[in-house]
């Protein structure tokens, strides 16, 4: 089955659309804590315990906040074929409105998004509709809100045959919402390991399809937010949308299998084995980025003790391309001497300067290195 894009696609004819199955309202009855998923709880459970154990390592959190929002970004995106290459996200600057492609504009909305809600959640320890509509208005630039016209329905992008039909009914979508809402913050309605839980969210509000737009992006930030809501992690690194953009057709395939089957086994152990892969992939690359910060603290302190200070190496590792401006407003120094820094670091081979625009920005090779090479990891390899 070919793969639907976030956006809805409206049929060509109010006939064309098949009448919608009801949803079920959240709790519904039946067995979802089958032998096979229990085991897969189990692993996946301590990939993402271990996960978070080790994010704690980094001393300053918007380094992974940072730097893996945009590679979260980036693969959530492309899942919706919004494709952009790693130059263009880190050379764009989201601070000035500057961006090298549209791609890396509707990246860089999602990070946003991501790093809104999760303050969000922070601050109140809810993940509430109000924060849905408002993540999902960051990332389509309008507050269109819940669909209140019918006729919207997901198709088969080779056969334009439509595959399935969400609630058509502006109330009802409204009802269907609430509900989920509830069930997201009311813990005492249901018995459900938290994973398990998280995976029904997400299965029920792809399939509410709430938005004209945005709803796969919306969705997959939903995920990463309900897991910190939840304190399986302290902040939003789970880097899940590259395991559904390498699995792509087994995603959509299994969202749809279960809404016309009910058999909710396959699809629990697929987004289990997504939580368990990419909790192990993404310790490996914080490890990583924790051994090059250490390896990047080493050669300033015995190379340039006279500029070093955590709040440097902090900023070299918040933004692959770094400039003069970022220094300034970090460090709290003057032009000149953020230019200094910059220029010292280059000679000693930590950095590379690139014209961008009418700009200096200043990128740390082996950061970004290790960040595209991560990106290009298959799925597997973190179950070996």
């Amino acid at each position: 089955m070919a793969t639907p894009k976030d956006s809805s696609t409206q049929a060509a004819m109010a006939g064309a659309v098949p009448t919608p199955k009801p949803l079920e309202m959240l709790p519904f009855t039946g067995e979802l804590e089958t032998k096979p998923v229990l085991k897969k709880l189990a692993k996946a459970h301590r990939a993402l315990a271990e996960l978070k154990g080790v994010a704690a390592l980094i001393p300053n959190e918007a380094i992974l906040i940072n730097t893996l929002s945009l590679q979260e970004a980036k693969d959530s995106s492309a899942i919706e074929n919004i494709i952009t290459t790693q130059d263009d996200l880190y050379q764009s600057d989201a601070a000035k409105n500057k961006f090298k492609t549209l791609g890396a504009k509707e990246v860089h909305h999602y990070a946003t998004a991501l790093r809104t809600g999760f303050t969000l959640v922070q601050k109140t320890g809810l993940l509430t509709n109000t924060m849905i509509l408002d993540m999902q208005a960051i990332l389509e630039e309008n507050s269109a809100g819940f669909r209140k016209v019918p006729g919207t329905a997901l198709k088969n992008e080779q056969t334009g045959q439509v595959v399935y039909t969400p609630p058509q009914d502006a109330n009802e979508i409204v009802r269907l919402m609430g509900n989920l809402e509830q069930f997201i913050n009311d813990d005492s309605l249901c018995d459900w390991d938290p994973l398990v839980k998280m995976a029904v969210i997400h299965h029920q509000f792809e399939s509410i399809h709430p938005f004209y737009d945005g709803n796969g992006r919306t969705g997959r930030i939903i995920n990463i937010l309900y897991l910190v809501k939840q304190g399986l992690l302290d902040m939003p690194v789970l880097y899940l949308s590259r395991y559904i953009n390498q699995n792509k057709a087994s995603y959509y395939h299994l969202l749809q299998s279960t809404r016309s089957h009910t058999d909710w086994e396959p699809w629990l152990l697929y987004m289990l084995d997504g939580i368990e892969t990419t909790s192990i992939q993404t310790t490996r690359l914080i490890l990583e980025i924790r051994d090059l910060m250490q390896s990047h603290k080493h050669r300033l302190r015995s190379e340039l003790p006279k500029i070093y200070s955590q709040d440097l190496l902090n900023n070299l590792f918040c933004h692959p391309y770094t400039k003069v401006e970022f220094i300034m407003n970090e460090l709290q120094v003057h032009r000149n001497t953020a230019t200094k820094y910059l220029e010292a670091l280059i000679e000693i081979g930590l950095l590379s300067k690139h014209k961008i625009w009418k700009e200096n920005f200043y990128l740390n090779d082996s950061l970004y290195e290790l960040l595209a090479n991560t990106n290009t990891l298959k799925a597997s390899e973190g179950n070996e």
